[in-house]
């Protein structure tokens, strides 16, 4: 299947990490969603029932930031990516990147990210 929908950069403010000034002082999360699914009805109907709807999606992704704190991004990638697959049970197959651009390291990194796909 080569039908794709790509959602990037979703923001949400979180409290998740491994250290405890993570979890007091929380910081930005962002996410991408890659979604392969079959796209030829809603290609021809034109019709939002005949796909997934983006804003859904996005919500269920900012519901899963803001939502309950895990240790690891891993841990949110996997939750987002079966939260989709079981409220959007048309979707073949996903794959989540959660970006933790503020993680605590000790060298200056741009962005540190895990992808999960499910």
């Amino acid at each position: 299947m080569a039908d794709l929908i790509e959602i990037k950069g979703i923001k949400s403010f979180g409290f998740h990490g491994v250290f405890e000034s993570e979890n007091i002082k929380g910081q930005d999360f962002f996410v991408d969603v890659l979604l392969e699914l079959d796209l030829t009805r809603a290609s021809v109907t034109d019709d939002v029932t005949d796909t997934v709807n983006y804003a859904e999606i996005t919500d269920l992704v900012v519901e899963e930031i803001t939502g309950e704190r895990v240790a690891l991004i891993e841990k949110l990638a996997g939750r987002i990516a079966t939260r989709i697959k079981v409220v959007f049970p048309q979707v073949a197959t996903v794959s989540v990147t959660v970006h933790k651009p503020q993680a605590p390291v000790s060298a200056q990194v741009k962005d540190i990210s895990v992808t999960i796909t499910r």
